[in-house]
């Protein structure tokens, strides 16, 4: 049983560092900041909770488990509430890249509701709005 529940959370352990790797990928390749926050809490989230439960697995002790269930619930309540905050500020900024957007709902609600949008920044060399 304890060679089982080690391969487990051997398993756990490299799924989560792939998904960490596979959002730190995301964060430097995706092109605009809503991208970029969507690779930096979907995958990075899942990732840091199974690298958490592999170790849990490995150690079997229940100051592990109370950790893990501590990193989960912290991660799960903050990484949702930073990626609005910075979401809702890049928006508001006017940062957002509108070539991307198949569809912009928000606008036409903050339109009706009389908000206007920021000054649009300045272009980069490249085109970009975030001057890289």
């Amino acid at each position: 049983m304890s060679a089982v529940l080690d391969l487990v959370g051997a398993t756990c352990v490299l799924l989560g560092a792939f998904l960490c790797l596979a959002a730190a990928v995301g964060l430097a390749r995706f092109p605009d900041v809503l991208s970029r926050m969507h690779a930096a809490t979907k995958p990075q989230t899942l990732g840091l909770i199974l690298v958490a439960t592999g170790v849990e697995l490995s150690l079997r002790s229940w100051a592990a488990f109370g950790t893990v269930v501590l990193i989960a619930a912290l991660q799960l309540t903050t990484a949702p509430v930073a990626a609005h905050l910075v979401s809702r500020t890049v928006y508001r900024s006017n940062q957002v890249r509108r070539d991307l957007l198949d569809r912009d709902d928000l606008a036409e609600d903050l339109a009706e509701a009389g908000f206007t949008l920021g000054p649009v920044p300045e272009e980069g060399r490249d085109g970009s709005a975030d001057g890289r």
